[in-house]
Protein backbone atom coordinates (compact mmCIF):
# COMPACT_ATOMS: atom_id res chain seq x y z
CA UNK A 1 0.00 0.00 0.00
CA UNK A 2 1.02 3.47 -1.02
CA UNK A 3 1.26 6.16 2.20
CA UNK A 4 1.03 9.80 1.40
CA UNK A 5 4.55 11.53 0.21
CA UNK A 6 6.20 12.10 4.11
CA UNK A 7 8.23 9.88 6.02
CA UNK A 8 6.98 6.75 6.36
CA UNK A 9 6.26 6.25 3.12
CA UNK A 10 5.11 2.60 2.81
CA UNK A 11 2.48 1.02 5.34
CA UNK A 12 3.46 -1.42 8.40
CA UNK A 13 2.52 -4.33 6.29
CA UNK A 14 5.51 -3.38 3.62
CA UNK A 15 8.00 -2.66 6.15
CA UNK A 16 6.72 -6.42 8.64
CA UNK A 17 7.10 -8.43 4.84
CA UNK A 18 10.88 -6.43 4.61
CA UNK A 19 11.67 -7.65 7.85
CA UNK A 20 10.58 -11.18 7.05
CA UNK A 21 12.80 -11.45 4.39
CA UNK A 22 15.83 -10.85 6.16
CA UNK A 23 15.25 -12.35 9.54
CA UNK A 24 15.15 -15.77 6.86
CA UNK A 25 18.34 -14.57 5.88
CA UNK A 26 19.26 -14.24 9.36
CA UNK A 27 17.74 -17.65 10.20
CA UNK A 28 19.52 -19.31 7.12
CA UNK A 29 23.09 -18.07 8.83
CA UNK A 30 21.99 -18.78 12.38
CA UNK A 31 22.49 -15.18 13.22
CA UNK A 32 21.24 -14.01 16.62
CA UNK A 33 21.37 -10.30 15.99
CA UNK A 34 22.09 -8.11 12.59
CA UNK A 35 23.92 -4.64 12.81
CA UNK A 36 22.61 -2.71 9.90
CA UNK A 37 24.49 0.44 9.13
CA UNK A 38 24.22 1.39 5.49
CA UNK A 39 21.69 4.17 5.41
CA UNK A 40 19.67 2.52 2.17
CA UNK A 41 19.00 -0.58 4.31
CA UNK A 42 18.02 1.35 6.99
CA UNK A 43 15.73 3.61 5.05
CA UNK A 44 14.20 0.22 3.67
CA UNK A 45 13.64 -1.34 6.88
CA UNK A 46 12.44 1.35 8.73
CA UNK A 47 11.59 4.40 6.65
CA UNK A 48 14.18 7.33 8.48
CA UNK A 49 14.84 9.94 5.63
CA UNK A 50 16.78 12.40 6.72
CA UNK A 51 19.96 14.30 6.02
CA UNK A 52 21.66 13.05 9.48
CA UNK A 53 23.07 9.75 7.92
CA UNK A 54 26.21 11.49 7.61
CA UNK A 55 26.72 10.14 11.37
CA UNK A 56 26.55 6.75 12.00
CA UNK A 57 23.09 4.79 12.17
CA UNK A 58 23.35 1.37 13.84
CA UNK A 59 19.70 -0.37 13.14
CA UNK A 60 20.01 -3.67 15.79
CA UNK A 61 17.72 -6.23 14.44
CA UNK A 62 17.57 -9.64 16.76
CA UNK A 63 16.24 -12.70 15.72
CA UNK A 64 13.39 -12.10 16.88
CA UNK A 65 11.72 -8.87 18.88
CA UNK A 66 12.07 -5.37 19.24
CA UNK A 67 14.27 -3.23 16.73
CA UNK A 68 16.47 -1.09 17.89
CA UNK A 69 17.87 2.25 15.90
CA UNK A 70 20.57 3.81 17.24
CA UNK A 71 22.39 6.79 16.47
CA UNK A 72 22.67 10.92 18.06
CA UNK A 73 20.43 12.11 20.59
CA UNK A 74 19.85 14.91 18.68
CA UNK A 75 18.09 12.89 15.90
CA UNK A 76 15.12 12.06 18.70
CA UNK A 77 12.31 14.10 17.88
CA UNK A 78 12.97 13.09 13.71
CA UNK A 79 13.26 9.57 14.42
CA UNK A 80 9.91 9.49 16.68
CA UNK A 81 7.92 10.90 13.66
CA UNK A 82 9.37 9.03 10.88
CA UNK A 83 9.74 5.36 12.57
CA UNK A 84 7.21 3.58 14.11
CA UNK A 85 8.37 -0.08 13.83
CA UNK A 86 11.74 0.33 16.05
CA UNK A 87 12.79 1.77 19.47
CA UNK A 88 15.18 4.93 19.32
CA UNK A 89 18.24 4.76 21.58
CA UNK A 90 20.45 7.73 21.38
CA UNK A 91 24.06 8.22 22.54
CA UNK A 92 25.56 11.79 23.56
CA UNK A 93 28.63 13.41 21.42
CA UNK A 94 30.73 12.68 23.97
CA UNK A 95 29.88 8.52 22.93
CA UNK A 96 30.19 6.66 20.21
CA UNK A 97 27.25 4.51 18.22
CA UNK A 98 29.53 1.35 19.41
CA UNK A 99 28.78 2.66 23.32
CA UNK A 100 25.02 2.77 22.77
CA UNK A 101 24.72 -0.46 20.65
CA UNK A 102 26.73 -2.51 22.99
CA UNK A 103 24.37 -1.39 25.91
CA UNK A 104 21.41 -2.91 23.89
CA UNK A 105 23.32 -6.21 23.26
CA UNK A 106 24.32 -6.67 26.66
CA UNK A 107 20.22 -6.22 27.50
CA UNK A 108 20.17 -9.08 25.13
CA UNK A 109 22.33 -11.54 26.90
CA UNK A 110 19.92 -14.03 26.06
CA UNK A 111 20.58 -14.04 22.63
CA UNK A 112 23.04 -16.40 20.72
CA UNK A 113 26.37 -14.24 20.49
CA UNK A 114 26.53 -14.35 16.77
CA UNK A 115 26.32 -11.04 15.00
CA UNK A 116 25.91 -9.87 11.34
CA UNK A 117 27.62 -6.61 10.36
CA UNK A 118 27.75 -4.83 6.87
CA UNK A 119 31.74 -5.07 6.15
CA UNK A 120 31.17 -2.91 3.60
CA UNK A 121 29.25 -0.68 4.17
CA UNK A 122 29.52 3.51 4.02
CA UNK A 123 28.19 3.40 7.58
CA UNK A 124 30.42 1.74 9.38
CA UNK A 125 33.51 3.34 9.38
CA UNK A 126 37.19 0.89 10.45
CA UNK A 127 37.07 2.68 13.46
CA UNK A 128 33.28 2.45 14.81
CA UNK A 129 33.90 -1.15 13.67
CA UNK A 130 36.87 -2.21 15.97
CA UNK A 131 35.31 -0.61 18.77
CA UNK A 132 32.33 -2.34 18.36
CA UNK A 133 33.59 -5.50 18.15
CA UNK A 134 35.78 -4.49 21.59
CA UNK A 135 33.22 -3.35 23.60
CA UNK A 136 30.84 -6.43 22.82
CA UNK A 137 33.14 -8.97 24.46
CA UNK A 138 33.26 -12.72 23.13
CA UNK A 139 31.09 -13.16 20.35
CA UNK A 140 31.28 -14.33 16.57
CA UNK A 141 31.12 -11.71 13.73
CA UNK A 142 29.83 -12.62 10.21
CA UNK A 143 29.66 -10.36 7.38
CA UNK A 144 26.85 -10.17 6.03
CA UNK A 145 27.50 -7.25 3.64
CA UNK A 146 24.74 -7.92 0.33
CA UNK A 147 22.07 -9.46 1.94
CA UNK A 148 19.86 -6.67 2.39
CA UNK A 149 20.88 -5.21 -0.84
CA UNK A 150 20.15 -8.60 -2.75
CA UNK A 151 16.43 -8.02 -1.30
CA UNK A 152 16.40 -4.92 -2.27
CA UNK A 153 16.72 -5.46 -5.74
CA UNK A 154 13.33 -7.13 -6.57
CA UNK A 155 10.80 -3.66 -6.30
CA UNK A 156 7.60 -4.68 -4.59
CA UNK A 157 3.97 -3.09 -6.59
CA UNK A 158 4.19 -0.03 -4.23
CA UNK A 159 8.11 0.81 -5.21
CA UNK A 160 7.76 0.70 -8.81
CA UNK A 161 4.54 3.09 -8.10
CA UNK A 162 7.35 5.56 -6.70
CA UNK A 163 9.95 4.38 -8.79
CA UNK A 164 7.21 5.67 -12.26
CA UNK A 165 6.77 9.02 -10.42
CA UNK A 166 10.35 10.02 -9.99
CA UNK A 167 10.84 9.30 -13.27
CA UNK A 168 8.40 11.79 -14.39
CA UNK A 169 10.43 14.13 -11.98
CA UNK A 170 13.22 13.07 -14.02
CA UNK A 171 11.81 13.96 -17.44
CA UNK A 172 10.55 17.29 -16.00
CA UNK A 173 14.39 17.95 -14.73
CA UNK A 174 15.68 17.03 -18.25
CA UNK A 175 12.96 18.61 -20.03
CA UNK A 176 13.79 22.02 -18.46
CA UNK A 177 17.64 21.72 -19.08
CA UNK A 178 17.49 20.76 -22.62
CA UNK A 179 15.19 23.93 -23.63
CA UNK A 180 18.07 25.80 -21.87
CA UNK A 181 21.08 24.61 -23.76
CA UNK A 182 22.10 26.88 -26.26
CA UNK A 183 25.27 28.41 -26.89
CA UNK A 184 26.24 31.89 -24.57
CA UNK A 185 24.02 30.08 -21.63
CA UNK A 186 25.91 28.67 -18.63
CA UNK A 187 26.58 25.09 -17.39
CA UNK A 188 24.93 26.84 -13.52
CA UNK A 189 22.23 28.45 -15.53
CA UNK A 190 21.11 24.60 -17.01
CA UNK A 191 21.47 23.27 -13.68
CA UNK A 192 19.40 25.95 -11.41
CA UNK A 193 16.43 25.38 -14.46
CA UNK A 194 17.10 21.64 -14.00
CA UNK A 195 17.10 20.86 -10.22
CA UNK A 196 14.43 23.83 -10.05
CA UNK A 197 11.91 22.02 -12.79
CA UNK A 198 12.37 18.58 -10.52
CA UNK A 199 11.71 20.60 -7.20
CA UNK A 200 8.62 21.87 -8.66
CA UNK A 201 7.47 18.36 -10.18
CA UNK A 202 7.06 17.06 -6.47
CA UNK A 203 10.60 15.96 -6.41
CA UNK A 204 12.80 15.43 -3.02
CA UNK A 205 16.85 15.96 -2.67
CA UNK A 206 18.22 13.11 -5.17
CA UNK A 207 21.38 10.97 -4.27
CA UNK A 208 23.80 12.87 -6.78
CA UNK A 209 23.02 16.27 -8.26
CA UNK A 210 22.41 16.60 -12.15
CA UNK A 211 25.66 15.78 -14.11
CA UNK A 212 26.27 18.41 -16.54
CA UNK A 213 29.27 18.77 -18.10
CA UNK A 214 30.27 20.50 -21.65
CA UNK A 215 33.17 20.06 -23.91
CA UNK A 216 36.84 19.83 -22.44
CA UNK A 217 35.16 18.14 -19.19
CA UNK A 218 32.67 14.93 -20.80
CA UNK A 219 35.42 12.49 -19.56
CA UNK A 220 35.13 13.72 -15.98
CA UNK A 221 32.45 10.90 -14.85
CA UNK A 222 31.65 11.99 -11.29
CA UNK A 223 31.95 15.77 -11.70
CA UNK A 224 28.88 18.83 -12.37
CA UNK A 225 28.40 22.04 -13.43
CA UNK A 226 30.68 24.43 -13.35
CA UNK A 227 30.10 28.64 -14.63
CA UNK A 228 31.70 27.64 -18.57
CA UNK A 229 29.49 29.26 -21.18
CA UNK A 230 28.48 26.77 -23.91
CA UNK A 231 29.88 27.25 -27.45
CA UNK A 232 28.43 26.94 -30.50
CA UNK A 233 29.70 23.30 -31.55
CA UNK A 234 30.06 22.11 -28.31
CA UNK A 235 28.78 18.87 -26.60
CA UNK A 236 26.56 18.58 -23.28
CA UNK A 237 26.63 16.06 -21.31
CA UNK A 238 23.28 15.50 -19.50
CA UNK A 239 23.03 12.58 -16.68
CA UNK A 240 20.38 13.11 -13.76
CA UNK A 241 17.65 11.47 -11.94
CA UNK A 242 14.52 13.03 -10.03
CA UNK A 243 13.83 11.42 -6.66
CA UNK A 244 10.89 10.62 -4.72
CA UNK A 245 10.47 8.98 -1.06
CA UNK A 246 14.50 8.33 -2.14
CA UNK A 247 13.48 6.15 -4.81
CA UNK A 248 15.35 7.13 -7.80
CA UNK A 249 15.00 7.06 -11.77
CA UNK A 250 18.06 8.20 -13.94
CA UNK A 251 18.58 9.39 -17.03
CA UNK A 252 21.01 10.63 -19.52
CA UNK A 253 21.42 12.35 -22.75
CA UNK A 254 24.25 13.54 -25.16
CA UNK A 255 23.48 16.88 -27.01
CA UNK A 256 25.42 18.85 -29.50
CA UNK A 257 24.63 22.45 -29.99
CA UNK A 258 24.03 23.94 -32.99
CA UNK A 259 25.48 21.09 -35.28
CA UNK A 260 27.06 17.77 -34.48
CA UNK A 261 30.42 16.64 -35.89
CA UNK A 262 31.09 14.15 -38.03
CA UNK A 263 30.20 10.70 -37.01
CA UNK A 264 27.45 11.70 -34.19
CA UNK A 265 24.43 11.03 -35.91
CA UNK A 266 25.75 7.62 -36.53
CA UNK A 267 26.46 6.99 -32.99
CA UNK A 268 23.33 8.01 -32.16
CA UNK A 269 21.46 6.07 -34.27
CA UNK A 270 23.63 2.72 -33.18
CA UNK A 271 23.52 3.89 -29.59
CA UNK A 272 19.72 3.80 -29.89
CA UNK A 273 19.62 0.30 -31.83
CA UNK A 274 22.03 -1.17 -29.13
CA UNK A 275 19.30 0.38 -26.78
CA UNK A 276 16.75 -1.06 -27.76
CA UNK A 277 17.99 -4.51 -28.18
CA UNK A 278 18.88 -4.68 -24.43
CA UNK A 279 15.45 -3.81 -23.75
CA UNK A 280 14.20 -6.20 -25.78
CA UNK A 281 16.66 -8.87 -23.47
CA UNK A 282 15.21 -8.34 -20.51
CA UNK A 283 12.83 -10.81 -19.53
CA UNK A 284 12.26 -12.99 -16.21
CA UNK A 285 15.18 -15.93 -16.18
CA UNK A 286 17.68 -14.10 -18.46
CA UNK A 287 21.24 -14.11 -16.78
CA UNK A 288 22.45 -10.09 -16.45
CA UNK A 289 25.81 -11.68 -18.85
CA UNK A 290 22.70 -12.15 -22.07
CA UNK A 291 21.70 -8.40 -21.10
CA UNK A 292 24.92 -6.91 -21.88
CA UNK A 293 26.12 -9.48 -24.71
CA UNK A 294 22.82 -8.06 -26.50
CA UNK A 295 23.79 -4.50 -26.37
CA UNK A 296 27.47 -5.77 -27.28
CA UNK A 297 26.47 -7.30 -30.18
CA UNK A 298 24.66 -4.31 -31.87
CA UNK A 299 27.88 -2.60 -31.39
CA UNK A 300 30.33 -5.15 -33.14
CA UNK A 301 28.31 -5.57 -35.92
CA UNK A 302 28.63 -1.68 -36.31
CA UNK A 303 32.00 -1.99 -36.98
CA UNK A 304 33.03 -1.34 -33.35
CA UNK A 305 33.94 -4.62 -31.82
CA UNK A 306 37.03 -2.81 -30.22
CA UNK A 307 34.69 -0.93 -28.02
CA UNK A 308 33.99 -2.53 -24.40
CA UNK A 309 31.93 -1.20 -21.18
CA UNK A 310 32.45 -2.01 -17.79
CA UNK A 311 28.42 -2.47 -17.98
CA UNK A 312 25.74 -0.93 -19.69
CA UNK A 313 23.60 -0.55 -16.64
CA UNK A 314 22.97 -0.97 -13.04
CA UNK A 315 20.36 -1.67 -10.69
CA UNK A 316 18.65 1.12 -9.37
CA UNK A 317 16.08 2.34 -7.00
CA UNK A 318 16.79 3.44 -3.00
CA UNK A 319 19.60 5.99 -2.82
CA UNK A 320 20.83 7.97 -0.12
CA UNK A 321 23.60 10.92 -0.67
CA UNK A 322 26.06 10.77 -2.19
CA UNK A 323 24.79 8.39 -4.89
CA UNK A 324 21.69 7.21 -6.44
CA UNK A 325 23.23 3.66 -7.15
CA UNK A 326 21.89 2.54 -3.60
CA UNK A 327 25.34 2.38 -1.91
CA UNK A 328 28.85 1.99 -2.43
CA UNK A 329 28.26 -1.55 -4.45
CA UNK A 330 26.89 -1.31 -7.88
CA UNK A 331 25.49 -4.13 -9.25
CA UNK A 332 25.94 -3.75 -13.19
CA UNK A 333 24.82 -5.50 -16.26
CA UNK A 334 28.33 -6.96 -17.08
CA UNK A 335 29.50 -9.18 -19.36
CA UNK A 336 30.62 -11.47 -16.55
CA UNK A 337 27.74 -11.56 -14.30
CA UNK A 338 26.12 -14.69 -13.45
CA UNK A 339 23.07 -12.63 -11.86
CA UNK A 340 19.61 -13.73 -13.12
CA UNK A 341 16.79 -11.24 -14.07
CA UNK A 342 13.26 -11.33 -11.94
CA UNK A 343 10.50 -9.48 -11.98
CA UNK A 344 10.57 -6.01 -10.25
CA UNK A 345 13.98 -5.60 -10.90
CA UNK A 346 14.94 -1.63 -12.38
CA UNK A 347 17.79 -0.74 -14.14
CA UNK A 348 19.44 2.79 -15.23
CA UNK A 349 20.29 1.25 -18.69
CA UNK A 350 23.18 2.84 -20.33
CA UNK A 351 24.13 2.92 -24.36
CA UNK A 352 27.19 4.69 -24.20
CA UNK A 353 29.41 5.46 -26.98
CA UNK A 354 32.17 7.94 -25.69
CA UNK A 355 35.71 8.10 -27.35
CA UNK A 356 35.28 5.51 -30.41
CA UNK A 357 37.36 7.30 -32.86
CA UNK A 358 34.19 7.47 -35.03
CA UNK A 359 31.97 9.89 -33.07
CA UNK A 360 30.27 10.35 -29.92
CA UNK A 361 26.97 9.83 -28.10
CA UNK A 362 25.07 8.14 -24.98
CA UNK A 363 21.88 7.70 -23.47
CA UNK A 364 20.10 6.22 -20.41
CA UNK A 365 17.09 5.65 -18.83
CA UNK A 366 15.56 3.71 -16.48
CA UNK A 367 13.30 0.40 -16.94
CA UNK A 368 11.74 -2.20 -14.67
CA UNK A 369 11.30 -5.48 -15.73
CA UNK A 370 7.37 -5.44 -14.83
CA UNK A 371 4.57 -8.36 -14.70
CA UNK A 372 4.38 -7.70 -18.74
CA UNK A 373 7.93 -7.05 -19.65
CA UNK A 374 10.46 -4.35 -19.66
CA UNK A 375 8.70 -0.93 -19.49
CA UNK A 376 10.62 2.36 -19.98
CA UNK A 377 9.89 4.87 -17.41
CA UNK A 378 11.92 7.75 -18.42
CA UNK A 379 10.28 9.06 -21.73
CA UNK A 380 12.32 12.64 -22.63
CA UNK A 381 13.35 12.74 -26.53
CA UNK A 382 16.35 11.51 -27.65
CA UNK A 383 17.78 14.11 -29.98
CA UNK A 384 21.58 14.87 -31.01
CA UNK A 385 21.64 18.11 -32.06
CA UNK A 386 20.02 20.75 -29.85
CA UNK A 387 19.60 24.48 -30.81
Amino acid sequence: MLMEETPPYFSRHEFDGRLDAVRRAMAARGIGVFIVSAPENIFYLTGLDHWGYFAPHMLLIPAEGELVLVTRSMEKVTISTQVANARFEGHGDNETAADAACRILCEWHHIEPRFGIEAWSPGLPLGLADELRRKAGKAEWLDLSGVIDDIRMVKSPAEQSFMRRAAAISDAGATAAIELIRAGESERNIAAACESAMIKAGGNFPGFGPFIRSSGRLGEEHTSWTSRKIKQGDAILLELSGCLARYHAPLGRLIHVGRAPPGACEMASICQDAFEALVATLRKGTPFRDVYSAWQRVVDRAGLSHYRRHHCGYVVGIGVPPSWTGGNKVTGLRADSELILETGMCFHVLSWLMGTGRGDFFLSNTVLLGENGAEILTQTAIDPVTH
